[in-house]
């Protein structure tokens, strides 16, 4: 294979998940041209990394005219196509851009007949109830031409400096915490989270916020005005993903809920607490730095579980996870199972992580941050 097209068509994290994909085509193929293709606004996470040649971005919507300019460009340009959504568009470009593909498909229903027929190699999704990870379903596409287990690691952007007033504020043992959430279903409430930076606060840790320019990101972050001293509290503003993961390089731990920057953070090998609802985590945890020898295996429910450097708390609920988008199963939705991880057990899982961080606390020792 001289030339591949990988086709990711969907959110900022799912892009991140599959650069285990692009990382192990890369080591397959050392000499390979790899160019990525995905909507506008969701390849930034790609950007200087070193497995890609092009990243081809598209509007989420074509039109008839876009649709075929984007033909044109792609027709046959590839050795092979690796489809890493299941949707109709993603294997219709894959189809055009060569004659050799492998994709994931639905398990039944639909169109699913169709692609696997026009497919080398099927992977079927197991779904959100599914036991087996994306990063890992994602790497079977590789599965023809690989003896052996590809490696399983996540690529993140290289970091970039961060702007000078924010590094001027940060102090050694800072702790980066996330607040918002893209839909409502995966937001542990605000209040919670303003009891756990007063919390951090309280054991001496600097706490800096993160969030995108959204006006739903800049509202969750604002809410957090005065739940710790000043000093303490630091908003790091708008940051694009070099910076971003250069921030989480620098941080001794990283608290948010399913969300993208999670993700992002334990690729950056920094330690990560994750906040999970609703969502099914032998799916969608965030995937940890291992050894390539070593197995990811995430419970489907504990209080508490950690593999590698990444930690997940979920609620002590019957009902959790369900794998839905909330209680109503939409977007918008709320959930009960969020609440009740409640801020105190945060707090105590972070202590006792940052215990054993590298990072001394800002002003003393680890270990009294573990006591407080």
């Amino acid at each position: 294979m001289h030339s591949l097209l990988v086709i990711v068509t969907r959110q900022i994290g799912d892009v991140l998940l599959t650069t285990p994909l692009i990382h192990a085509a890369r080591h397959r193929w050392p000499d390979a041209a790899i160019d990525v293709l995905g909507f506008e606004g969701t390849l930034e996470m790609l950007r200087g990394n070193p497995d890609v040649r092009e990243l081809i971005a598209t509007p989420p919507r074509l039109g008839f005219a876009g649709g075929l300019r984007l033909m044109r460009r792609l027709w046959r340009r590839y050795d092979l196509a690796l489809v890493a959504e299941a949707s109709d568009r993603a294997h219709l470009m894959g189809a055009v851009a060569s004659r050799h593909r492998a994709g994931l498909v639905p398990p039944a229903g639909g169109s699913s007949g169709l692609k696997k027929r026009l497919l080398d190699h099927a992977v079927v999704v197991a779904g959100d109830l599914g036991e087996v990870h994306v990063v890992q379903e994602k790497l079977a596409l590789l599965a023809p031409w690989q003896e052996l287990a590809p490696p399983a690691r996540l690529v993140a952007p290289p970091s970039q400096p961060l702007p000078a007033p924010l590094a001027r504020q940060l102090a050694p043992g800072y702790v980066v915490v996330h607040t918002p959430s893209m839909w409502p279903y995966k937001q542990w409430p605000l209040e919670h989270f303003r009891t756990l930076l007063g919390l951090l606060a309280a054991a001496g840790r600097q706490v800096v916020l993160t969030g995108g320019p959204s006006a739903g990101d800049r509202a969750a972050i604002g809410a957090m005005q005065g739940a710790a001293p000043a000093p303490l509290l630091v908003d790091a503003g708008l940051l694009d993903f070099g910076q971003l993961a250069g921030l989480l390089r620098g941080a001794a731990l990283y608290i948010g809920p399913d969300t993208s920057v999670s993700h992002l953070a334990a690729a950056c090998e920094v330690p990560v607490l994750a906040i999970f609802g609703p969502t099914h985590p032998q799916r969608w945890a965030p995937w940890p730095a291992l050894p390539r020898e070593q197995v990811v295996h995430w419970q489907r429910r504990a209080s508490v579980q950690s593999v590698g450097q990444v930690t997940l708390m979920q609620a002590e609920l019957p009902c959790a996870p369900c794998g839905k988008a909330g209680c109503e199963d939409h977007r918008m939705s709320g959930t009960e199972c969020l609440p009740a991880i409640r801020p105190e057990r945060v707090a105590q899982e972070a202590l006792r992580i940052l215990a054993h961080s590298r990072h001394p606390r800002a002003g003393g020792d680890p270990e009294h941050a573990r006591s407080a």
